[in-house]
């Protein structure tokens, strides 16, 4: 983690740009805040208990002067134009998937993506049974003129979602009640688990499931699971590594309760991978996220979504070969891969900047450079959410670096209203 700054007034702002000296029409901007006497506690009676975490993922005791993730004394500030933007942006990004999906399925290219032929089946049937997706996170950047341009698509396993529904916009009701913000996840989520609920009639508990060890897991499953209470479902949380499986190939829990439905925020390419990854194929589990959601979370498809769409305004120029990127400024991303892990980027200046990792042995894809909304030494990128298929919501992660991992800070927002 990087320094932190002293405590900050209310009123001092700084616009993206004025830091990196390029022209710009895009009116962002990270305005100081005084942070609320009782944050921590806020934050806790919202089921937010990670809100202190440091670098490693292990719980700090509160400092209202330090913030170790979340950060309350700055937010970003946008103009409704920007938010209509990124809103639309995020709804054609998802259109844009939804036709990759079709297509990588129906050329037959799932080798190119490194998916393994056993599970070509399984991700074809869930496509074409139209199984429910619940959510994802496009992360975006801005370029110069405020056009949202895309990273990369967190369509698996997305974080980051209290702090993105509740904790955010109860900030925002304290410290700005005068603005709004682009946040409606909560009620998108109660909403979409009653569409699932209709889908799956005949499924009387829905499981949930994520590795017990990691403090922040439980904390996004937690909350939705309480989403999905909401929405009348009957639910249960399990540690992933208890669940068991049978000759027949079906998943039970620890009660021998046969798991028929179950959200898991464990990726697929760890359950393909796992020693009761073969059941899957046969298994009659259904899954949330479905099976082809593995098309949309390898990094595999944003070539694809550029030979799909050709200077397309939101996207970026991507390849499977870095030909096409001699000599300028590109990323390179391993197929498979989280939190900026073996992420290498060639900037403007010829710097290169590596993040190391454990990631890779599938593939790389190269992307063009763009660099992320900076403001003084914090490089900001943004989250937008998606529920079923409608944009809901922003958030906003900032690092003392160019590459975004799963420490950076998070940062409240608000925009302010024509």
């Amino acid at each position: 983690m990087g320094p932190r700054a002293a405590p900050l007034g209310v009123g001092d702002a700084l616009t993206y740009g004025e830091a990196n000296d390029s022209r710009t029409t895009n009116v962002m901007q990270r305005i100081k805040q005084t942070p609320r006497a009782d944050w921590p506690q806020r934050l806790d009676d919202i089921g937010f208990r990670f809100h202190s975490i440091d670098k490693n993922g292990v719980a700090q005791p509160p400092d209202a002067s330090r913030f170790p993730y979340w950060l309350e004394d700055a937010a970003y500030v946008f103009g409704e134009a920007e938010i209509e933007a990124l809103w639309t942006a995020t709804q054609e990004l998802h259109a844009r998937c939804l036709e990759a999906v079709d297509y990588v399925i129906r050329a037959n290219l799932f080798a190119r993506m490194a998916i393994p032929p056993a599970y070509e089946g399984l991700i074809r049937a869930s496509w074409e049974r139209r199984d429910p997706s619940v959510y994802g996170r496009f992360d975006l950047t801005l370029d110069p003129n405020g056009v949202p341009k895309l990273y990369e698509y967190n369509a698996d396993t997305p974080t980051s979602l209290i702090e993105s529904s509740l904790a955010q916009w109860f900030w925002k009701t304290d410290v700005q009640p005068a603005h709004d913000q682009f946040n409606s996840i909560h009620e998108a989520l109660i909403e979409r688990w009653g569409g699932l609920r209709k889908h799956y009639p005949q499924v009387p508990t829905l499981h949930f499931g994520c590795i017990f060890d990691s403090l922040e897991d439980i904390g996004n499953v937690e909350y939705l699971m309480e989403t999905a209470v909401q929405a009348g479902w009957q639910v249960k949380i399990l540690d992933m590594t208890r669940i068991g499986v049978d000759a027949a190939s079906r998943f039970y829990d620890e009660q021998d309760e046969p798991i028929q439905l179950m959200f898991k925020l464990y990726p697929w390419e760890w359950m393909i991978r796992e020693r009761f990854g073969r059941h899957l194929i046969s298994s009659p589990t259904r899954w949330v996220e479905p099976p082809w959601k593995m098309i949309l979370s390898n990094k595999a498809i944003l070539p694809v979504l550029w030979q799909l769409f050709p200077d397309h305004p939101n996207l970026l120029p991507a390849s499977f070969t870095p030909y096409l990127f001699d000599g300028v400024p590109h990323a390179k991303k391993p197929f498979l891969s989280r939190e900026g892990a073996n992420v290498t980027l060639v900037q403007d200046d010829g710097q290169v900047i590596e993040h190391e990792g454990r990631y890779g042995e599938e593939g790389f894809i190269y992307q063009a450079f763009a660099p992320l909304p900076r403001f003084g030494e914090r490089y900001a990128t943004l989250g937008s959410w998606v529920v079923g298929d409608e944009p809901v919501g922003l958030c906003l992660r900032e690092e003392f670096h160019p590459i975004t991992k799963n420490t950076s800070y998070f940062v409240p927002h608000y925009f302010i209203k024509s």
